[in-house]
Formats: structure tokens, sequence, C-alpha cells
């Protein structure tokens, strides 16, 4: 259990918003589904109503935002900053347009301007530089320690993103990477009640022992995404099962509308 809004994490001397506005939606992620092409029309296409929800969220409490190296997504968070947005970045490094229900791994490794991303996100506050899920799941160590290398290089605290919690997990703990305990220190993993997008049939309570028990082997500051289930649970469950979690540090949040922001971040607040 941790409190939201009402107390950051402390990390090396840093305070650190907990709760991020996610990114999915603003960059129309496919695996939305019908929604994708709206997100596509009304926010990927229009950085100016992706802005009002940035701001919004801002006006709601919120003091994070996970960016990536797009061009629509960093001239809205620019046209909020503008507008007296202060935020932190939660920056996705080697972010690339992959089909979630057919990744293909290798391409994405070709694709990703990783070099490109931290020089170009590295102009922001950054809380921590993540390393893309279609990056990390590869489990190619020696490629995903040479990225982690470089935003290490810069100064800002490192992490991981995973979409299979349990897999990646497990090949987590037995790997080189975390021989080295400075290399990284956040781990972004899909974690909700229905255990949507998650790498099992459902997240009953031995599952969620389960993963608790490599959480704690792997020793990381876990920031979880996908509480919502991609819109499919209703926020104030979605958020009061998230407040079980102990191991929960962080949560990042989509939001695709001023309403839904106000709507959302309000629940949150009083959790």
């Amino acid at each position: 259990m941790f409190i939201i809004f009402n107390e950051d994490l402390e990390f090396k001397g840093k305070s650190i918003p907990r709760v991020v506005l996610g990114n999915a939606p603003f960059l129309a992620d496919a695996y939305f589904g019908h929604r994708t092409r709206l997100y596509n029309l009304d926010l990927l296409r229009n950085p100016n109503n992706v802005s009002k929800i940035i701001e919004k969220s801002y006006e709601c409490g919120v003091r994070s935002i996970n960016l990536a190296n797009n061009e629509s997504l960093l001239k809205a968070f620019k046209m909020a900053c503008d507008n007296g947005v202060e935020m932190q970045s939660v920056s996705t490094i080697g972010k690339t347009e992959m089909d979630y229900v057919f990744p293909n791994y290798e391409q994405a490794k070709m694709e990703a301007t990783w070099k490109e991303d931290i020089e170009n996100l590295a102009q922001f506050d950054n809380s921590v530089m993540l390393v893309d899920e279609f990056l990390i799941d590869t489990y190619d160590w020696d490629f995903i320690t040479e990225i982690l290398d470089a935003i290490n290089d810069t100064g800002i605290p490192s992490g991981i993103i995973t979409s299979f919690p349990f897999k990646t997990s497990e090949e987590l703990i037995d790997s080189p990477i975390l021989e080295d305990k400075s290399l990284f220190d956040f781990y972004m993993i899909p974690v909700n009640k229905l255990g949507y997008m998650m790498d099992i049939p459902d997240f009953r309570s031995d599952k969620q022992d389960e993963l608790k028990g490599m959480l704690d082997k792997i020793d990381k500051n876990i920031i979880i995404n996908k509480i919502l289930a991609v819109g499919i649970q209703r926020p104030e469950e979605a958020f009061n099962f998230l407040n079980t979690l102990d191991f929960a540090d962080m949560v990042s949040v989509g939001i695709a509308s001023e309403r839904e922001a106000e709507e959302t971040f309000d629940i949150l607040n009083k959790i």
C-alpha cells in the first residue's frame, strides 16, 4: 500500500512523483482495438487536444508524464509547459511502431533509435529513462546493457519495461543484468486485477504471491502500467486493487480526455 499523491518516492536525493500520466492513448497504441483509430485522429494527430489533457491532469495533481521521442507528443508537452505545466518525465527509450499482436523483436532492435531518443529526451526533467518492452523482451542482455549504460552515462536513473511480467521476471532473476546492482533501478510491468495483457490467464491470489516473490528477488522500484486493463476496468475498482499491492512503487495511467482525467485522478486522489 502506498500514498499516491501525498508522498513522492525518494530516490537518490530526488523526489519522484508516484503517479505518471501514461502515453499510450496519445500515441494511439495498437492494443486499444477500435479505439486506436479514434486516438490516432483525436490525439496523435492533434497535439492541441493532448496538451489540454496534460494541462487538466496537472490541475488534478499529476506531476509526471511518460514521454517518448515522438514529434506530436513532444509538441503537445511543450505546449502544456508553455501554459504553466511543470512535470517530470518518465521517458521511454527505443520505442518503435511494433505490432503488439505479432511483434517482431529483431525488427524492433533494428528500428529503435535509442541513441537519438536518449539525446533528445535528456532535455527534460527526467526522473527515469526506461528501455522499451520490445527491446527488453528480446532478452538480448548485451544489447540491453549497452542501452542502460548509455542512459546511466547521462546521470539519469535507468530502468526497463516488459510486456510479460512473469516470463521476463523469471528470465531476469538469472540474467547477467542483475549481477551489477547499479545497472538499473526501475522496472515497469503490466498489472491489473483481471490479468489482462499479462502473460497469465488470471491474476488471483496465488499468482499475485508468485509475482511478488519474483519481484522481491529482482529488488527494483516497480512501476505498474495497464492498471485499468486498457479501459476495461473501472478506475475505482482498479485503484482499490492497486492499493493492495505492496510491491507497487509507482503507477502509470493512460488518459484519453479532459473529462476522463478529472474522473480518474479524482478517484485516485481519494484512495
